[in-house]
């Protein structure tokens, strides 16, 4: 719907458009420049059903030589569209791109050479062959017309064949225009024009209709702001100096908007100093023009800030064009490829399209897909549908769907098993889906699931295994022990050698050495099998008690105890304790050459929400390459008559840190001390 009317102030403009009008042209208005609005909401053929010849566009102001043309081209089988000057010719050629301009060299107005410039300056007019014609004898014009662009140029005191023949060999090979949709630079523009003088904004509009543009006009900068929002405009002549809304401020309201900002502005002023420029400009201005009478050189700025923004949109429309074809060729790929299903529908559920691999998962041919039998809505089991029902909702809402777990059946009734994601496609209500076969996922789940429950189980009998093994010790042992004790009663010790007691001794401290692995060993195999209760556990009050514990093992040493601030943590508290025993312990073993010895305690930080703690002591350290084995069960890196132990201790802290869902390590130094890491979740953390 194209309106026209008498009234075109702003407010009737915005009352136009907002009931629903495409395009409103006021009063006066060119005939040209509604015919070719008209074409370019229509986007009619140009041929306007006149065969199927080549359409030419004639050029001349002399109304019996343009008929006389006109029917020589119609008779060669041309379509043949004709303008009378300049102006209105380049209009018509931006509106119906024409597959050849024939024009006369001496036109009113703009002339024939500048018509050709200008053609040939259009990128989207610019590949349009052009026939110059003159009716002079000299070869001025005709060096004239090939500097301009022209690409051949005929006489008119030729025969009209003449014509004929060189319009025919240009189009020979040349590419048909009619395809390109491409915006043209000499396309209708509309100009908003606004300033709070009515009479140098009445010869404004005045002087730039008479250009063939467009023009609104608009009082105050509110206006048109309200103008932009309904109607958009090629570009913007604004005055710096207004009551209310000023021209800095409407620009720079302008250039805030996304829709606006590529909308080049150029701003008017009666004032000659620079100051009111630089101001200007920082609000956003492409470009200031002083007030003046003589308007031949705002028309110039005009058509360098018309071309500048006509090419800048032909380089964005052209990038986003690669984008797109390398979009799609990307898409295409993944169509093809036999990696993941594709498949096209109607949001209601009906399957029109899917590629091969998709059929190949679900055992239907195409001709099967063709029948319209097949719903992607429907072709889940009933306990899955559910899914399928949110990702429409979905769809409907936010045009997408979070990718779900599915099943479809296969034709031949078994299932398969589906990771699907869906797409709404850009304004229409065709879904796009991608649909991943998860077979080999799934039964590499079902393996894992059954390897966790055999692993679990395989401990479970370990546990109960070193549980037996270690109480079914203890009685022997007991006797063992026993003996030895009457043994000793019974044989006075000057019964025996020297060396009889030292093998009687030996084997009473085998025997405790004994009791302690087996007890140890009971005390590991019981860590999985103990519940533990957690709670907020204050670190604080468990290492000072662990430190009390150890006043036997500490007596007559030399520690510098370094203990700083610890948080509170959730854990259980007895299993904590252990932990602490253990490592402190260890702390306090290994730095037993060092004096002083130096064991510190603290925090180190975060890690993944966890607190790090830490204890470090300056002993006889150890070889970083042989850390793996610190927390094995009976793993010692130093000899039984170097430092007493088990070797069991540390593989205890590592269980019960494990079990809180922590993790431990440690870093050491060959005899330049040790650090032992582990984390704990903080008491302020849910």
């Amino acid at each position: 719907m194209l309106l026209l009317s008498t009234e075109a102030e702003v407010k009737n403009r915005v009352r136009g458009m907002g009931a629903g009008a495409d395009e409103y042209i006021g009063k006066p208005y060119d005939l040209g420049q509604v015919v070719a609005r008209a074409r370019a909401l229509t986007r009619a053929d140009s041929s306007d059903g006149v065969g199927s010849g080549r359409r030419v566009l004639l050029i001349d102001d002399s109304v019996t030589f343009r008929n006389e043309l006109k029917l020589s081209l119609e008779g060669a089988g041309y379509s043949v569209r004709e303008a009378a000057t300049g102006e209105e010719g380049l209009a018509l050629a931006a509106a119906d791109r024409p597959d050849a301009v024939v024009v006369d060299g001496m036109l009113p107005g703009i002339d024939g050479a500048t018509v050709v410039r200008r053609l040939k300056s259009d990128t989207a007019l610019r590949s349009t062959p052009c026939l110059l014609l003159t009716a002079a004898e000299g070869t001025t014009d005709e060096l004239r017309a090939h500097e301009a662009g022209a690409d051949a140029f005929v006489r008119k005191s030729e025969d009209l064949s003449v014509i004929l023949v060189r319009l025919a060999a240009l189009l020979r090979g040349a590419i048909v225009a009619g395809g390109d949709t491409s915006p043209s630079l000499l396309g209708p523009k509309r100009l908003l024009a606004v300033d709070d003088s009515i009479t140098y904004l009445q010869e404004l509009g005045s002087q730039l209709r008479q250009e063939g543009y467009d023009v609104v006009l608009a009082t105050s900068g509110e206006e048109a702001l309200e103008l932009l929002a309904v109607q958009p405009v090629d570009c913007i002549l604004l005055d710096l100096i207004m009551p209310g809304l000023s021209g800095q401020e409407t620009c720079r309201r302008i250039k805030q908007r996304v829709e606006w900002r590529n909308i080049p502005v150029v701003m008017l002023t009666a004032r000659d100093d620079r100051d009111p420029m630089i101001e200007g400009i920082n609000a956003g201005a492409d470009d200031y023009i002083a007030k003046s009478a003589d308007f031949d050189v705002l028309k110039a700025r005009l058509r360098a800030q018309l071309r500048r923004k006509h090419f800048e949109d032909e380089n964005r429309r052209i990038r986003e064009q690669l984008v797109r074809r390398e979009t799609e060729a990307r898409f295409q790929r993944l169509i093809h490829s036999n990696i993941i299903g594709v498949i096209l529908g109607d949001i209601g559920g009906r399957l029109t399209d899917a590629n091969d691999t998709f059929l190949t998962m679900l055992g239907y041919s195409r001709a099967e897909l063709e029948s319209g039998k097949l719903r992607w809505d429907e072709q889940a089991p009933s306990e899955w549908r559910e899914q399928t029902k949110t990702a429409v909702e979905q769809l409907r809402s936010v045009g997408s769907a979070t990718p779900y777990e599915n099943e479809y059946f296969r034709k031949d009734g078994s299932r398969l098993p589906t990771m699907v994601g869906l797409v709404l496609m850009e304004d229409s209500d065709t879904v796009a889906g991608f649909v991943l076969d998860r077979t080999e996922h799934r039964l590499a789940e079902e393996k894992l699931k059954r390897y966790a429950v055999a692993l679990e189980e395989s401990n479970r009998e370990l546990e109960s295994f070193s549980y037996s093994v270690s109480h079914d010790l203890r009685a022997p042992l007991r006797h063992v022990q026993g003996y030895i004790e009457l043994l000793t009663r019974e044989t006075a010790a000057s019964q025996l050698s020297d060396k009889a007691q030292r093998y009687l001794q030996t084997i009473t401290d085998a025997s405790i050495e004994m009791g302690q692995l087996i007890d140890d060993l009971l005390a590991f195999s019981r860590m999985n099998q103990v519940t533990l209760h957690e709670s907020h556990v204050g670190l604080d009050g468990l290492v000072q008690a662990t430190v009390r514990d150890l006043e036997t093992a500490t007596q007559g040493r030399n520690i510098d105890w370094n203990i700083a601030p610890l948080p509170q943590v959730i854990g259980d508290p007895s299993a904590l304790k252990q932990v602490l025993v253990n490592l402190i312990g260890n702390a306090v073993k290994y730095s037993r050459p060092r004096d002083p010895a130096q064991i510190e305690i603290g925090c180190a930080g975060e890690e993944d929400g966890r607190m790090i703690l830490f204890v470090r002591d300056n002993g006889v350290g150890f070889d970083m390459q042989y850390a793996h084995k610190l927390f094995g069960v009976f793993q010692r890196l130093h000899r039984a008559d170097e430092f007493e132990g088990t070797g069991i201790g540390l593989a205890i802290v590592q269980r019960v840190i494990a079990r809180h869902h922590g993790r431990v390590w440690a870093e050491g130094t060959l005899d330049r001390g040790a650090t032992f890491y582990f984390t704990l979740r903080p008491a302020t953390t849910s």
